[in-house]
């Protein structure tokens, strides 16, 4: 018999598994709850994105999947080709980059926003 500690959308299990005579293993159909270590601090919540987005250059997501990070900030200077956003797809991390030089003028998503591919992350004037 093994104890393991197994969590599950961020509750921690306590769960015992059982070996067989025929090599099987079972466990017990409700396992308890493990003791929780302190609570995380939940992160400092996010200034609100302008709707809609307002720059003349869009950058857009190129594939399904979620934000990863966000590299730039709104009124930040950004050169043609530096990364904005980046979004994990497929287990990559897939840099969405500035079309051209400009300003950022809006971010519009938050990290672990699912998004699809089109869909609008930042604009730049």
């Amino acid at each position: 018999m093994k104890n393991y500690i197994i969590t599950v959308n961020g509750t921690a299990y306590e769960v015992t598994v059982e070996e067989n005579e025929n090599g099987a293993v079972s466990a017990p159909a409700a396992p308890k709850a493990a003791p929780k270590a302190a609570p995380k601090a939940a992160p400092a919540p996010k200034a609100a994105a302008p709707a809609g987005g307002t720059g003349k250059y869009r950058v857009e997501a190129g594939a399904a999947g979620k934000v990863f990070k966000v590299e730039a900030s709104v009124g930040q200077a950004v050169k043609k080709g530096d990364a904005i956003v980046i979004v994990e797809a497929m287990k990559m991390e897939i840099p969405m980059v500035a079309p051209e030089d400009g300003t950022v003028v809006s971010i519009d998503c938050h990290v672990g926003d699912p998004v699809e591919s089109g869909t609008l992350l930042a604009t730049i004037d």
